[in-house]
């Protein structure tokens, strides 16, 4: 019996609806993540680690996930992430309502669970695309996030009210709003999301597979044994890790799985530090979230041009144009002076914009290089690293803030790209030789 194939448009429109409830509930507890901690701890230092405590909640679970949705559908594993999260936002409630201070972190590492699951649909929308719109899918999705991420800040003052005058101590009351806008989450994926198979595509049907998809599948599968009926053996689960190094040697997924965590790495590590770069240099909280909204923008606003983009003149020449617009970010950040509100603002604009094409090329090319059976093993191991790498860039970059200054980031920015350089020109000379060979006369 053939499969039945979920209604895309359908499965489209709830992934979006979704991702601005998503966006509301990780945006409004965030935004106030690092001042609850403070007034808790009385400690300033310690505020830093409340975004530390919720990236390493979204690496931790980035795996766990993608092996839920291999064994139990991808809708189960977005509600169980959303529930985390939702959970998390409970437990920084108790946490701050106790004064026990452990909590919290676990609570804001539970929190990470949100961030990993909206992830995780980006991926969910190449699965309802319609062929050769797969990057536009995932673009409109990752829009959806804009409104969300606008919206919660907006909302913290407004929960905090609610907090107080529900007995609520100070700055916990935005994390009610995360809590109920995880469970609407939950609730609506659980309920209404349906999607074909994980790790499928329209592509899948109406392509055959590629010949490096053939060697990947070839190279993971155990021999072909017959039993005595004549079945093949059903084919073991590919574990995360083992997908990934599998990955790795092929040039062209190397250069995916770069594109996704070397700009996010990048983007993660210069946009912790601009806040304390310019609030050192005098200028308001509210100077500085004019610049960081104008970053946001760039990282979603103009993510349905990217996507557009990547579709219309695949994803490596997006990655390699994302990988100019961060270079020139990244000169800008080390000639401009912290309080030039032309250029410090372009600077950020431009690294969303940057990101925007390394992770909308970088996915896309991630589901279309590999082979169906160790995508969604591949994708939760690239979210993962991508996630370890933002907590360690997260932290590293006060330390070369402190000893280089903003300069410095930005100079360290440049060199975590050099890797992904020597990946795209490795991952063309492989092209042009595989173009070679299939020119080449018979003789």
């Amino acid at each position: 019996m053939s499969e039945r194939v979920p209604h895309r448009g359908l499965s489209l429109t709830v992934l979006v609806v979704n991702q601005l409830l998503a966006g509301v509930g990780v945006a409004s507890g965030i935004a106030v993540a690092a001042l609850l901690v403070e007034e808790l701890t009385g400690v300033v230092a310690l505020a830093g680690l409340a975004q530390s405590a919720s990236v390493l909640g979204a690496a931790i679970v980035a795996i766990p996930l993608a092996r839920l949705a291999v064994r139990s559908g991808r809708h189960v594993a977005l509600a169980t992430g959303y529930a985390l999260a939702m959970t998390g936002a409970v437990l920084v409630i108790a946490a701050a309502a106790s004064g026990w201070v452990p909590l919290v972190f676990l609570g804001l590492a539970a929190f990470g669970a949100g961030s990993a699951a909206g992830l995780q649909a980006r991926f969910a929308a190449t699965e309802v695309a319609a062929a050769g719109f797969e990057a536009r899918s995932m673009s409109i999705v990752l829009w959806a996030t804009t409104i969300g991420s606008v919206a919660g800040p907006l909302l913290s003052a407004t929960g905090d009210t609610v907090g107080i005058a529900l007995g609520l101590p100070p700055l916990v009351g935005p994390f009610l709003f995360s809590g109920v806008a995880f469970a609407l989450s939950t609730l609506l994926v659980a309920t209404l999301l349906r999607l074909p198979k994980p790790g499928t595509m329209a592509t899948d049907a109406a392509s055959s597979a590629p010949d490096v998809a053939a060697a990947q599948a070839d190279e993971l599968a155990p021999d072909h044994v017959v039993d005595a009926g004549g079945a093949a053996p059903a084919a073991e689960p590919i574990g995360a890790w083992a997908a990934f190094r599998i990955a790795v040697r092929e040039p062209r997924s190397l250069f995916a799985i770069l594109a996704i965590v070397c700009s996010h790495t990048v983007m993660v590590g210069v946009m912790v530090m601009t806040p304390v770069h310019m609030t050192a240099h005098g200028l308001s909280l509210s100077l500085v979230g004019v610049v960081i909204s104008i970053h946001i923008i760039g990282m979603y606003g103009a993510s349905p041009l990217v996507g557009w983009l990547v579709d219309r003149i695949g994803p490596p020449r997006v990655i390699v144009i994302g990988v100019g617009i961060l270079t020139i970010a990244a000169l800008i950040g080390i000639l401009a002076p912290a309080d030039d509100m032309l250029l410090v603002p372009l600077a950020l604009g431009l690294l969303g914009l940057g990101w925007s094409c390394g992770l909308i090329g970088g996915s896309t090319l991630l589901t279309t290089s590999v082979e169906p059976s160790i995508r969604v093993p591949l994708q939760g191991a690239t979210d993962a690293a991508m996630n370890l790498a933002a907590a360690a860039s997260a932290a590293l970059s006060g330390v070369v803030l402190g000893a280089a200054g903003f300069a410095g980031v930005n100079v360290v920015a440049l060199l975590v790209l050099v890797p992904l350089v020597i990946a795209g020109a490795r991952a063309r000379r492989a092209g042009l030789s595989e173009q070679s060979g299939r020119r080449a006369p018979v003789r």
